[in-house]
């Protein structure tokens, strides 16, 4: 997970610094509880990228927000807020280190087609096939979740050293009157065989920081009134 390690890192370092307010802006964001049992770790996409069930770092951060705070078209619509959510992911705050790292690596002819432009994260969709700056791209998508493959570029669509699953999800809950947001990694070696998760402690502690930034400035930038 070389190159993961440096973008979280990186992103984290930039945007924790930029961001004076960071803990208290994300102490309504939570990590639960994700065990074996969590669908993730029995979908045809993971078994088919990590053959071998070489070990993972996984984990799922979320929060609730009440009803009358989000924008009242992306409640009305099915699917429209998780399309939100995911577009606040992309083109909010906390992915802007990331992205410019990502950009001065890896944008030219051969990428040309990817989301690059904050203002075309900001408006896109993300339908399936569609690769966010040569580093995600969307896999699945349902009317509250969007997931995502990681870890390398979509140019290599084989079983991969550095692979991972990232789910976005965003479900309006009405009968108790909230929005429920959350993000969910799964990282892993694919290609060989392991014997340890991706990531050492301190990695897992920088990854767990930066999810919370994603999750909390992309609901600010895209889904709130």
């Amino acid at each position: 997970m070389g190159i993961f390690s440096k973008l979280v890192k990186t992103t984290v370092a930039g945007s924790v610094a930029s961001v004076g307010v960071f803990w208290g802006a994300t102490r309504n964001d939570i990590f639960q509880h994700m065990d074996a049992s969590d669908p993730i770790f029995q979908s045809a996409l993971f078994n088919k990228w990590n053959p071998n069930r070489n070990p993972t770092l996984h984990d799922v951060c979320g929060r609730q927000m009440p009803l009358d705070k989000i924008q009242p078209s992306l409640v009305e619509e099915k699917g429209k807020l998780v399309e939100a959510f995911c577009a606040g992911v992309w083109g909010g705050l906390g992915y802007i280190p990331q992205r410019a790292y990502l950009d001065r690596k890896y944008r030219g002819p051969e990428t040309a087609s990817h989301l690059w432009d904050r203002s075309d994260l900001l408006s896109n969709t993300y339908e399936v096939g569609t690769i966010v700056t040569d580093h995600f791209e969307v896999v699945e998508k349902t009317e509250d979740r969007i997931v995502v493959r990681c870890g390398d570029t979509p140019r290599n669509p084989d079983v991969r050293a550095s692979d991972g699953l990232f789910e976005i999800a965003a479900v309006v809950k009405k009968e108790q009157n909230v929005a429920e947001f959350s993000l969910k990694s799964c990282f892993y070696q694919g290609a060989g065989k392991a014997e340890a998760p991706p990531m050492d402690d301190k990695i897992a502690w920088a990854h767990r920081q930066y999810t919370k930034l994603l999750l909390e400035t992309a609901v600010l930038k895209k889904c709130v009134k």
